[in-house]
């Protein structure tokens, strides 16, 4: 039923072949891969097509699955936030309403992907970062800079793209037990495989605290000095069928439910129902020799329902839901790979809050080239998103990367970008302004990398420039211009079995109108880290300080600078069978990243992981 389902939206697509066979014939086929690529890590989030890391020209970050595992009783934002040019805020731990900043840009400007879905809250115009199940998580990208050029609205600051669990050769289960401070439980396992045409992976996981109080006297009425719990369970699925040599088809599920404890006033609870639910399906292959097509159907929900916890308090129920529609085509020439394709993206907003407008369409139309050869990288993209509110906008990005020498690279970059204002900014009672317009962007990347024997510096300078930018104030507007400008050092390297990585970041984000710093932004941030490998056992540790910054836009609340120290340690009981021991905000200092809202202090945490091999 599905494949014909995806073959019948075939026909619908296939009015739009004649472009890239056009564009094939106009450039004979080149195959890229070379003998040596397979030993070089490749990413696709930063171009929509497998690309190696060392020809790329934006700035990359990827998070392992063994990173991962190293952040016991981390939320995703924190662990986020280890990542240079990245900074986080939060109100409260586990499961509270958090928020990523790439680069100084505004929450609202990053775009989350899950599989290539997109996720996130209409309603906010911010992704949800506090649902989704860390366990499960097999992967992460994160594209630091301008991306509306290849995936719409919302890429001013950068796009992360989260990658689940999913089939290799062979069998493969697994489980892990964690028990850590504030009554903290987790509990995972699942199996992953592949076998004949087939592969496929399942996962399950629960996750509860009983957390501390996550609100402080400086919140003002809503304070209540209990302790604020979560409970989660979630599920991931996936599967793939392989038809023939040239085609396959998959399909894939998320699935997470939580209750959320939010304080609400003094010896009163706010508890809140989230829900995440990703569902995707897809069929790819090949139509000809070098052309690659692949068509994709998604959904996304997010959904969180309060629930009554005295009389004065009333349900409320916010859920997005965005269905999206993705064909996409990359053809190998002689200059590269050429990117071409479509998007269809329905938002749906469901609430006990009076939306006047309540849903919107874009259709989006995308082209690219991105390639190599010898010393020399390139990337160019132009996007065309038509917005049933608001119209047509194009964004383009063009950069080009040059290796001086094998040890010494630069590239530059240019990108431009867009952002359609959200559901609450528009049409909230008492609050929304249905004048905003969108917001534009034009953002130049500077950069250059030695790299040699196992040792990596980077050093990236970027300014950012937003016109029309929205401010966060009671009554949101568009102002002329907000400015955002910075510098990231990065260190990554090896002396045998000690590892080390260490950076630092430089920040001016500015109203330019009022002069006033962005709220929520520290000014500079440091980060170090180190792990050391002996026999069965391995150590390590990280530091992160970040600067002080305000909680307002008036910049008349300051937010104090904080460092947080983590230490963790793992011994491989056998070789399926490995213990964690993880030690999270070592002095246990006591900090904010809003007002009013406390951050976990000291914690510890047990994990026992077993992985047969």
């Amino acid at each position: 039923m599905l494949i014909v389902l995806l073959m019948n939206t075939c026909v619908y697509c296939a009015r739009l072949a004649v472009l890239p066979l056009a564009l094939a014939a106009a450039f004979p086929s080149f195959s890229q891969t070379q003998a040596t690529s397979e030993l070089i890590e490749t990413v696709v989030s930063a171009t929509r097509t497998p690309t190696r890391v060392d020809e790329l020209v934006s700035d990359v970050v990827v998070i392992t699955r063994a990173e991962i595992e190293k952040s016991a009783g981390r939320t995703l934002p924190e662990i986020l936030a280890r990542v240079p040019g990245l900074q986080f805020s939060a109100n409260g731990g586990l499961g509270k309403s958090s928020s990523i900043n790439i680069r100084g840009a505004e929450a609202r400007h990053t775009v989350l992907l899950i599989d290539g879905v997109r996720y996130g809250s209409a309603t906010t115009g911010t992704p949800v970062w506090d649902n989704l199940p860390v366990d499960m998580i097999e992967r992460i990208e994160i594209v630091k800079g301008p991306a509306s050029a290849l995936y719409g609205s919302e890429a001013v600051g950068g796009v992360v793209q989260i990658f689940l669990r999913n089939g290799v050769q062979g069998f493969h289960p697994y489980a892990a037990v964690t028990l850590g401070s504030n009554a903290y439980k987790q509990a995972a396992t699942g199996f992953a495989g592949r076998s004949g045409a087939v592969s496929y992976a399942l996962g399950v996981q629960k996750t509860s605290e009983t957390g501390f109080s996550a609100t402080n006297s400086k919140v003002g009425a809503n304070y209540n000095p209990d302790a604020d719990g979560f409970d989660q369970n979630a599920l991931d699925a996936s599967v793939a069928y392989q038809l023939n040599t040239d085609w396959k088809l998959d399909a894939g599920l998320l699935y997470a439910e939580s209750v959320n404890h939010t304080d609400d006033g003094l010896n009163r609870d706010t508890r809140y129902a989230g829900l995440t639910r990703v569902v995707r399906a897809g069929l790819e292959g090949r139509l000809a020799s070098g052309w690659k097509t692949q068509l994709r159907l998604s959904q996304s929900v997010d959904s969180s329902k309060a629930i009554v916890a005295a009389p004065s308090v009333f349900p409320s129920l916010f859920k997005t839901t965005q269905n999206q529609l993705t064909w996409q085509n990359d053809i190998d020439t002689r200059f590269g790979v050429l990117l071409a394709g479509v998007e269809q993206l329905k938002q749906k907003v469901d609430s006990t809050t009076a939306y006047t407008i309540k849903d919107r369409q874009v259709s989006s139309y995308f082209v690219g080239l991105n390639g190599s050869q010898g010393a020399h990288s390139w990337q160019a993209n132009l996007r065309r998103d038509q917005n049933s509110q608001f119209g047509g906008n194009s964004t383009g990005f063009a950069g080009y990367g040059f290796s001086i020498t094998p040890a010494w690279r630069v590239n530059a970059s240019y990108g431009t970008s867009f952002v359609a204002p959200s559901f609450n900014q528009l049409y909230f009672p008492g609050f929304g302004n249905t004048a905003l317009q969108p917001e534009s962007g034009r953002n130049t990347d500077l950069g250059v990398t030695w790299s040699d024997a196992g040792h990596t510096v980077k050093l990236v300078r970027y300014d950012n420039k937003i016109r029309g930018f929205i401010t966060s104030t009671t009554t949101p507007v568009n102002v002329p211009q907000a400015r955002i400008n910075g510098l990231t050092l990065a260190y990554d390297g090896s002396f045998g079995p000690l590892t080390l990585r260490a950076s630092a970041d430089a920040l001016d984000p500015r109203n330019e109108i009022t002069g006033k710093r962005l709220p929520r932004r520290g000014a500079s941030q440091l980060r170090l880290g180190a792990d050391y490998g002996v026999g069965a056992w391995a150590f390590g540790g990280s530091l992160l300080r970040t600067g002080g910054s305000f909680n307002d836009t008036a910049n008349l609340q300051p937010l104090d600078g904080y460092t947080s120290a983590d230490l963790y340690a793992d011994y491989k009981l056998s070789q399926d069978w490995k213990l964690q021991a993880k030690l999270n905000n070592l002095t246990d200092k006591q900090y904010e990243t809003i007002l009013g809202y406390n951050q976990p202090g000291r914690g510890v945490f047990v994990t026992l992981r077993w992985q047969p091999k």
